[in-house]
């Protein structure tokens, strides 16, 4: 375990990164779905530059509230917005890695990755369809498999997440009685189960919880040693979740297909594509109350598109394509100060 990024505090309503304070530090709140690379790389980045950033992981839907009302420097969201969103606040928003949403379980005795589900059962769990380990559609997928005649007790978020997004889009995708019931949203109406906020909240309710499952971020599953289920992907196939099966998934991605670089992830083609992948956004105002704040918002993701990728693949996370980076600092041109001119100079 890594022990900075990893000492998450479970069971806390928030996690958050505060390293010592010096004035060219910035803030920044939102998506608990990548604290744990922005914290590693806000560690890094300390040791190299001497500035820091306080980071707040509350959730995307906090993350947009903040960046809406101009108490931080950037807001976080794994839940992109659409481009009439970002057009009425004067936004920009640009990705920063790519990862995966698991769904991890709490059964005695069970090996991460050795359970099999397909969409439309996870959809059903969380629908409250089906209700015990011992269902003949879970049986019938997992031959050999020793599994209890247990209740599950289905966790999901409490508060307005990217996270659930990510989820419910996915399951709107495979199961039309979800799209037509609950539909996907940073949050819905569970017919089912218990919630736990941020990230953090579901881990350590599903780890408190025997017979649960829940959907996270998977460096979050790594991390605290959950039980990760495979789940068939648009091909059939049951890939593990990692940064080969997440990276499969973006492969003919057309990033400048939405605005804001918001495109969809999830229920790809191809053999190895994860089915539940996404990328995870940042926020920033065109017109910059503050230059000298936003350049080093600017400065401090420029640095980690540039030295970051190792510790990102190392905690599972998928490091956006050159081309991409390359269309993001052209995005970046629109960061103005009240002069009229870029915050940030020619990289």
């Amino acid at each position: 375990m890594k022990p900075f990024t990893y000492a998450l505090a479970l069971g806390l309503a928030t996690a958050q990164l505060v390293l010592p304070a010096s004035a060219a530090d910035i803030t920044g709140a939102g998506a608990t779905f990548p604290f744990p690379v922005y914290s590693k790389w806000a560690e890094t980045y300390r040791k190299e530059t001497g500035n820091g950033l306080n980071y707040q992981s509350i959730g995307s839907g906090g993350g947009i509230k903040q960046i809406q009302a101009k108490t931080v420097d950037f807001g976080a969201t794994d839940a992109p917005l659409k481009g009439p969103a970002l057009e009425k606040d004067g936004l920009i928003q640009f990705p920063t890695v790519m990862g995966g949403v698991v769904t991890v379980v709490n059964i005695a005795g069970l090996e991460p990755g050795k359970l099999k589900l397909t969409g439309e059962i996870v959809a059903d769990i969380y629908a409250g369809k089906i209700t015990k380990w011992s269902d003949p559609k879970i049986a019938a997928l997992n031959e050999g498999l020793k599994l209890p005649d247990a209740t599950i007790t289905p966790v999901y978020r409490s508060d307005a997440s990217g996270t659930t997004n990510i989820f419910t889009t996915y399951l709107s995708q495979v199961s039309e009685s979800w799209k037509k019931e609950y539909g996907a949203a940073t949050t819905v109406s569970w017919p089912a189960g218990q919630g736990g906020k941020g990230n953090e909240g579901v881990t350590a309710t599903v780890k408190q919880v025997p017979n649960a499952i829940g959907y996270v971020e998977s460096a979050y599953a790594k991390q605290n040693k959950l039980s990760h289920t495979l789940i068939q992907n648009k091909a059939g196939k049951f890939p593990q979740p990692d940064d080969k099966s997440f990276q499969a998934a973006a492969a003919s991605a057309d990033w400048k297909a939405q605005p804001g670089f918001g495109i969809s992830l999830t229920n790809q083609a191809g053999d190895a594509a994860w089915p539940i992948t996404a990328a995870t956004f940042i926020l920033v105002h065109k017109d910059a109350a503050d230059a000298a704040k936003s350049a080093e918002v600017l400065k401090f993701f420029n640095w980690a598109y540039k030295n970051g990728d190792a510790m990102a693949s190392e905690l599972d996370y998928v490091p956006l394509p050159d081309n991409v980076v390359a269309q993001i600092h052209e995005e970046w041109k629109q960061v103005k100060g009240k002069d009229g001119k870029p915050v940030l100079g020619s990289m």
